[in-house]
Parts: C-alpha cells; sequence; structure tokens
C-alpha cells in the first residue's frame, strides 16, 4: 500500500484569472540577488544623471551646512582651522560619495604612526599632529578577517584592512585608523556571497532598475517626438516598378524636388492621382507617464521629486514642505546615526591637533533649513514675550527668578541664532562684571592709605 502525501496550501486563487493556480503570470516572479560589478557602477554613475543625483544629493546635503562647535571662541576658532588646514569638509563629502557609490570607502586618520596595524592612540596625538587625512574606496582597501570575538569592540567587523601598494606590497591598517562609509547595509555577507565582505552595498544596486525605466521611457519618449508627423504618400503601380532602377532614381528625385518645394513656399507638388496623407502622433499624457517614473524612482532613492529634479512641486495647494521636511529628517538622521559615530576618533584627533582638550566641547550639526530673517524675528518676539509673562512687571512677584529666565533666555536665543554673537558678548561681559569689584577695592584702598 502506497503512502499518498497530500501538500495544501492556503491562497487566494481564481480559476477564471488563474490567479493562485500554477498558471498564474506572476507564479514565476522571484526576486534574485544579482551584485553589480565596479564597471557597471562607473558606467552608470558616468554616463547618467539620475545615478549620479542619487548618490550625490543626500551626500551633498549632508555636508554642506557642515556642523557648529559649542566652545570658548578662541578653541572653536582653532578647531576650524584644523578642519581647513586638512580639508576634513571636503575629505568626508568625498568619502560619503564613493561610500554610497561602492558600498564602501574609508577616510584614513594619518598621525604619522610607524605601523598602521597598531590601533589608534588618540591620547599621543600633539597639537599639530594629525598630519593628513586620506580617501580610499574598497577597490584599494580590502576587508580582512571578520572579529567573531562577542568582547571586541569590531565584533562582526573586520579585525584589520589591508591596502594595496605599490609593486603588489601590502600594508595593514586597523580599523580605529579608519571613518568608515559602508552605503546601504548589506542583509547578510555570507548568505549573499557578497565579494566585498565586510562592506555594504551600493545604493545604486536597489535602484537602478527604477532608473533604468525612466531612462528608457524618456529615450522612447524622444524617439517618439521625431515621429510626431509622418507624411503619406500613394503612388499608382508603386510596388509593380520598383525592380526598375530609373524608376526608383525618378522617385527618389520626384519626392526630393516636392519637399524642397514644401519647404520653400509650403506648396506640396503631387501628380493628380497621388494621395497625400499626414498622420500625427498622439502625445498628450506622455509627460505624465514620464512623471510616474520619475515618482518611483523618487520613492526608491528616498530623495523627494522637488530635490531630484530640481523642479516645484505641482497640483493644487502643493508646497512640497512636507516631503522636504521628512527628507531633511532623514539626511539629519544620517549625520546623528551614521556620520558622527563614525567620525569619532577622527574628531578626537581633531580636538587635540587643535591644543583643545576641554571636554566640554561638543558640535551640533547645523540645520538644513536656514531660517528667514523674518522668520527670526518672529521666534525672537515670541521667545521675549514668553520670558515677560513669567517674569511679570512687579518685582518680586515672578513665577521664575528673573535671573534664571534670564540664562534660559540668552541660552534658548543663541541655540536659535537669532542673535549672532550673543554668547560671545555675554561672556565679555562677564569678564568686565567681574574685574569691577577688584577695581572698587583697589580704590577703597588707595582711599584708606592716603588717609
Amino acid at each position: 500500500m502506497s503512502n499518498v502525501i497530500a501538500f495544501m496550501r492556503d491562497s487566494l486563487t481564481s480559476l477564471v484569472s488563474r490567479m493562485g493556480t500554477e498558471r498564474d503570470k506572476a507564479a514565476t516572479t522571484f526576486y534574485a540577488h544579482t551584485v553589480l560589478s565596479d564597471e557597471q557602477l562607473i558606467a552608470a554613475y558616468s554616463t547618467s544623471w539620475l545615478p549620479r543625483k542619487i548618490v550625490d544629493i543626500p551626500a551633498l546635503d549632508a555636508c554642506r551646512k557642515w556642523r557648529d562647535w559649542q566652545a570658548k571662541k578662541p578653541q572653536i576658532e582653532a578647531i576650524e582651522e584644523e578642519e581647513k588646514r586638512l580639508n576634513v569638509k571636503g575629505k568626508v563629502l568625498e568619502a560619503s560619495k564613493k561610500g554610497r557609490l561602492f558600498g564602501g570607502a574609508a577616510v584614513y586618520i594619518g598621525i604619522g604612526d610607524e605601523d598602521p596595524s597598531q590601533p589608534l592612540d588618540v591620547d599621543r596625538v600633539k597639537k599639530g599632529g594629525l598630519r593628513y587625512i586620506n580617501v580610499m574606496t574598497r577597490r584599494q582597501l580590502a576587508a580582512g578577517e571578520i572579529d567573531r570575538n562577542p568582547e571586541s569592540e569590531w565584533y562582526g567587523k573586520p579585525s584589520i584592512y589591508r591596502l594595496s601598494g605599490v609593486n603588489g606590497m601590502q600594508v595593514d591598517i586597523h580599523p580605529s585608523r579608519l571613518v568608515l562609509f559602508t552605503g546601504a547595509m548589506p542583509a547578510d555577507d555570507e548568505i549573499t556571497g557578497n565579494p566585498y565582505q565586510g562592506w555594504g552595498d551600493s545604493i545604486l544596486q536597489s535602484t537602478l532598475d527604477a532608473v533604468k525605466n525612466a531612462d528608457s521611457t524618456a529615450g522612447n519618449i524622444a524617439s517618439l517626438i521625431f515621429e510626431a508627423k509622418i507624411d503619406i504618400i500613394r503612388i499608382p503601380d508603386f510596388m509593380a516598378n520598383l525592380s526598375n532602377e530609373e524608376y526608383k532614381r525618378k522617385i527618389l528625385e520626384r519626392y526630393t524636388l516636392a519637399n524642397t518645394a514644401k519647404g520653400i513656399n509650403g506648396t506640396l507638388l503631387l501628380d493628380k492621382e497621388e494621395e497625400y496623407e499626414t498622420k500625427t502622433a498622439q502625445l498628450a499624457g506622455l509627460t505624465d507617464i514620464l512623471m510616474a517614473f520619475m515618482q518611483i524612482v523618487s520613492g526608491a532613492a528616498d530623495i523627494p521629486v522637488t530635490r531630484l529634479l530640481g523642479q516645484s512641486p505641482a497640483g493644487m495647494n502643493s508646497t512640497g514642505t512636507s516631503d522636504m521636511k521628512n527628507y531633511h529628517d532623514r539626511i539629519q538622521s544620517i549625520q546623528e546615526l551614521e556620520m558622527q559615530p563614525a567620525m569619532v576618533r577622527l574628531d578626537e584627533c581633531l580636538e587635540r591637533s587643535a591644543d583643545v582638550r576641554d571636554p566640554d566641547v561638543y558640535y551640533q550639526w547645523a540645520p538644513l533649513e536656514q531660517m528667514s530673517e523674518k522668520e527670526r524675528a518672529e521666534i525672537f518676539k515670541t521667545t521675549a514675550d514668553a520670558a515677560r509673562q513669567l517674569v511679570g512687571t512687579t518685582p518680586g512677584q515672578e513665577i521664575i527668578p528673573r535671573e534664571v529666565v534670564s540664562d534660559a533666555l540668552v541660552n534658548r536665543l543663541v541655540e536659535d541664532g537669532v542673535l549672532p554673537g550673543l554668547d560671545a558678548a555675554i561672556e565679555e561681559y562677564g569678564k568686565l562684571s567681574e574685574q569691577e569689584p577688584d577695581e572698587e577695592e583697589a580704590r577703597a584702598a588707595a582711599g584708606a592709605s592716603a588717609l
């Protein structure tokens, strides 16, 4: 007696449309992991404007306003001078772009050590000790063995990187000396078989199909423009006489002359038995089709159409404000969750190279959307009115002590940036206030000695 094994499956099935059956047209649709080669990535980035924008725009927006250091004015100036000397902003932007394109890039922190394979000792960096920073891609920087020690800071990441040098020589670099930009997070290197283990995926890996569809649609529309108007002329016995070479020559001469006359005076000369007809292609709706494909590209790249295409939003009551706000929130997340942790050691070396060792020094990423003068004035007025309500007009009846409100108001105005230079002015005012009692004591002492 044979055993009968029945396989049961719960699904939505329609015998009419063949949905859910073995003849369903979507039954053969599945996802396959195809890794784009570096040559394909370079070709897409170099020859098509959409892939270039998808790679460049988020990286550029994350770096264009850069960051504001919070410290005393001499410390800020020293750190910013080091940033300019080393071109930190430009190097981070370059590494961010290449990381998004290739799925891996790094900024090498050069402090002149003899053995870069050893962990970076930040405390050894003296004034001017940060000598250079260089950008490397995964093409030059191969990831070594993955660290599987759960007690290690680098667990799940390469324990060493190998830089291809001159004449086939390799240089081992410890990961603490690198600011890593890994593009899109890979699902699993061991399952996908990523040839660049230890790095991420290219941003174009998941968006290139949408880009190809948009490019193909635009190309087909461009070709259709040339076919938008076609002249059709019916000639008696045309096919019967095509075997005659003299006939073909005469036909070409005949209609070349006819088109020339038409171009000069707008009159098409034809024989009485010939028929003339013009067919025009319908181009209405092609813009909507193209924009639908562009919307798909925008969604795939997670970049608003207003930013990707550089156009104003269309439609009734459309401002694009919510789209840009969501996009700016995403860029801020990239800055705070990806770039800032990766740059921790570089920033520590930067501060020490600028001879700044104050633990209270920190920075904030500058807002991507800058306020207008009118908005600054409105914020200043609202903040000042709120502080006035808390303090009140009668001394001794304040809801919150006047000094507390004053300090909080100064902090808020400094953070909002509505009064440039307020922080430095308050600090200078405090120094003068501290000196005044000393001067009064000196004058009193002088008077006492005179008596």
